[in-house]
């Protein structure tokens, strides 16, 4: 490995980074419902005009979650490559990841109903 730079190497590692969230999308059926969560947060985000601030928590918790979902998918690839057995620990492993996708997800979701709500309420004509 080389210490030099270079830009090539860069596009390299981008196209390993796209080649690693399509296997994402391809793998996880999660990851559709992510997916269109993230479309409809994106639109609703800019329907209602929220802030730039609001953005940057809006932009944190989905970045949160589709990480989650990455590192997920990448536990169950390595914990997969290293048995064909059940094993209980790598059952766990897969929990305790799921687990964290599962966190995230709802954390994003209060996020979301905390910044998008009371400007969907007005919108609606339901706010005070």
């Amino acid at each position: 490995m080389s210490d030099r730079f270079s830009v090539s190497a860069r596009a390299r590692s981008f196209g390993h980074a796209a080649r690693g969230i399509g296997l994402v999308l391809r793998s996880q059926h999660n990851a559709w419902i992510h997916a269109v969560a993230t479309v409809l947060v994106t639109l609703l985000g800019c329907l209602l005009d929220v802030t730039r601030y609001d953005w940057c928590w809006l932009v944190l918790a989905l970045s949160a979650v589709w990480a989650s979902e990455a590192f997920n998918t990448a536990l169950e690839r390595l914990a997969d490559a290293t048995t064909k057995d059940i094993h209980p620990l790598v059952g766990q492993a897969k929990d305790a990841a799921a687990g964290a996708v599962l966190l995230t997800a709802l954390g994003a979701s209060l996020i979301g109903l905390l910044v998008l709500g009371p400007p969907l309420l007005a919108f609606a004509g339901l706010a005070d």
